[in-house]
Order: C-alpha cells, then structure tokens, then sequence
C-alpha cells in the first residue's frame, strides 16, 4: 500500500482525511486523542510544503438542529494550538468560500473544512458515497491522503468517493493500524485472546476467524453470561443474548478446549456502582446480575497469559464506567503490563476503558478503530483501504 512518504506534496494541494470524530460539550473538546494521533501526517504534509485541506465528520447528522453541536470550529482552535499555526476553519462543505479560501492557500498551511457529514442533512450524501459530493470534493485537491482508520469500514464521499479521483495513499496513523493489527494474521505464540463486552452478537465474526488462529479465547463482560448459560448454568438477571445461545453452544461444544469462561463473579441486585459481593458461578441467585469477573476469574486468567507472545483483547470484562466493576478489566491489563506482554487493544470501549484507567498508552498498540477493528479482525475488506489499494 502507498503511504503518505510515496507521494509528491511539494506545492501541491493535499487532501487529508482525518478522525476529528472528539467528544464536544458546551464547546469545548472532552477529549483530544484522535486530534494528537492525526498530527504526525498533518505536519509531515506541511514539512513538504505542501497545501493542506483537512476533512472529518463529526458525530450524526440526521435534522437541523443536529448541526449546531456537531459544529467542527473547537477542533480548528484545538488543533491551531497543537499545531502552533493558525488553521483556517471554513464552516461550509462546499460552494465559492471554500474553494476561494482553498486557492488562497500557500505552500505550509493548513485549512479545515466544516464536518463532512454537514452532507447528510440532504439524502445522506457523505455517508451514502454519493458519487457527485466525492467528485467535487476531489477537484477542490491534487492528492488524497486517507488517516481515518475509524470510518475505514464505511464507504463515504470523503474517502472511497475521493479516492476514486485523486493520487491517493494512507497517511502515517492508518499504516500504524494497519501494521499492528496485520500481526495478528501470522501472531507469535501462545496467541491468546480476551474477548468482553456486552453481546455476543458484535464477537460473532471475530469469534469464527480467530477461533482457529488462537490457543485460548479468553471471554469475559456480559456476553459470557450467554456462553454459560449455553453450558446449563444459572445467571440470574444477567444479561442474555437470548437470539445466539445456539452459536454459543455450538462454538462451545466444537473448541471445548480453546474457549474459557470465568468461574466467578462481582454480583449485584441492580445495575449500579455499589459494592458487589464475589460469587462462584454456581452460586448466583435468580435475582442478581453479574457486573465483573471475580477474583478466581482473575487469578484464571492470568495463569492462561503467563506465557503469552501476543494478546488481542476487545471489550471490558466488567462494566468498566462503574468504578466497583471495572476492577477485574484493570487487574489483568496491568498483568499483561507489567510482564511485557504483547497487547494489541482492539478498539472501541477496550481502549476507553484502559484510557480511563490511565494504561491505554503502555500497551503494545491501542487501536482508534471500533467497527473497522473489529471487521478487520473478521477478516472483512475494509472500503477506506481498498479505494487506496486499487489506485
């Protein structure tokens, strides 16, 4: 695949698909990460002198009144002081002031143009590829750098629909992703995976093609309670996805020997930050919900990655957002940590979860993708890659 080091941007005007997708309250940035991860390809573009036009969504856009909070203006002011350079923010997506502005442009700066998905309002332009909105952003530049690894499972205008015009490549975050999570194709050994969150519906196709690739899949959060209750145990009022207990039994009955399941749990009566009391897997009452892996789960868990080369882990094991139950997801990221274990953490609420536990930036990779990590890891072809490998 082309990266951003292949192309000639020396004078030219240099389209660059970023992630600004941050968190916004009262208008001011919650959270900067995805900003700070696209700086490496924005100022290698401006080293080269080159003409720089950013792109991004931000949150959905399905009425009038979604246009005003998903306002991209705070990331202009956010990123000209991460960048120490003014970056021009033009509030429209398309039309005379954009395309003035951008032939104003001089070699070294930078302009963002107003959320992508400002589009959507009209039939859904942006995220429908609408062919017309992809050509007319592409005459606005002489080449196309794609960097938003998060929307690279979607076809949109503004990274399939550009592609298809311009000299394109991936910009350096994307050739990180892609680099970390390829190693998971042909991963050293032991390869164990930890699987959490929710529902096993969202683990389905990692499940199936990672299930022959991993000595162990590690599984934890809510989705374990359908795997145990495929097993004949009692769960109470954990949660149950009711619709794939017969994947769970079959999946279960053919890798017997790969899939382990907690033995334990922090339970509680009602779906709330209160101290929960541990409790083996056959002791849960009809009315109590499972809310974290137990300590037993834990000390389990850790005698399976002991010896682990590389660790692929997507979703918490508990309901990390509670500050009792996000104990056991905390105890195993440290284990894996302090015994420099390869980690590659899978996107989504994982990343969350160890940002939110302060280890997000002491693991081996954390990816920015949610949907596109985990279709990568289903070993699905990703539209936002593609559209640059075919050029």
């Amino acid at each position: 695949m082309k990266t951003i080091e292949d192309m000639d941007l020396k004078n030219k005007k240099v389209l660059i698909r970023c992630d600004f997708n941050v968190p916004i309250k009262d208008g001011k940035i919650v959270d900067d990460n995805r900003i700070v991860r696209s700086l490496k390809t924005i100022e290698y573009a401006l080293s080269q002198k080159a003409k720089v036009i950013l792109f991004s969504h931000l949150g959905r856009i399905k009425e009038e009144s979604d246009l005003a909070k998903n306002d991209l203006k705070p990331v202009a002011v956010r990123l000209s002081k991460l960048l120490k350079k003014e970056v021009v923010f033009i509030p429209v997506t398309r039309g005379e002031k954009l395309e003035k502005a951008i032939d104003s442009l001089k070699s070294g700066e930078v302009l963002l143009v107003q959320n992508t998905r400002y589009e959507d309002l009209d039939g859904k332009k942006e995220s429908g590829n609408d062919a017309e909105l992809g050509k007319y952003w592409a005459s606005l530049g002489d080449v196309f750098i794609n960097d938003a690894f998060g929307t690279a499972h979607r076809a949109h205008a503004s990274n399939v629909g550009i592609a298809k015009h311009l000299p394109s490549a991936c910009g350096f975050l994307i050739e990180k992703e892609l680099n970390a999570l390829s190693s998971v194709k042909k991963p050293s050994k032991p390869f164990i995976v930890i699987l959490g969150g929710s529902k096993v519906s969202d683990k389905i196709g990692v499940i199936k093609n990672l299930v022959k690739k991993a000595d162990k899949i590690l599984i934890g959060g809510g989705m374990a309670f359908t795997f145990l209750q495929a097993e004949g145990y009692e769960t109470g009022s954990s949660i149950i996805d009711k619709n794939n207990l017969d994947f769970c039994t079959e999946i279960l009955k053919k890798y017997s020997d790969k899939i382990i399941l907690p033995i334990d749990f922090k339970v509680a009566l009602e779906f709330l930050d209160t101290e929960g009391k541990n409790k083996d897997i056959n002791e849960i009452e009809y009315n109590e919900m499972g809310l974290d892996i137990g300590d037993a789960t834990v000390n389990l868990f850790e005698n399976y990655l002991k010896d682990a080369k590389t660790v692929l882990w997507n979703g918490p094991l508990g309901v990390y957002e509670f500050s009792n139950f996000k104990i056991g997801t905390e105890q195993v990221l440290r284990y894996l940590i302090d015994n420099n274990i390869k980690t590659i953490l899978g996107g989504g609420d994982i990343v969350a979860a160890a940002s939110e536990i302060g280890l997000k930036d002491k693991v081996f990779h954390a990816s920015t993708g949610g949907g596109a990590t985990l279709e990568y890891l289903e070993g699905k072809t990703l539209p936002g890659i593609e559209a640059i490998n075919e050029k």
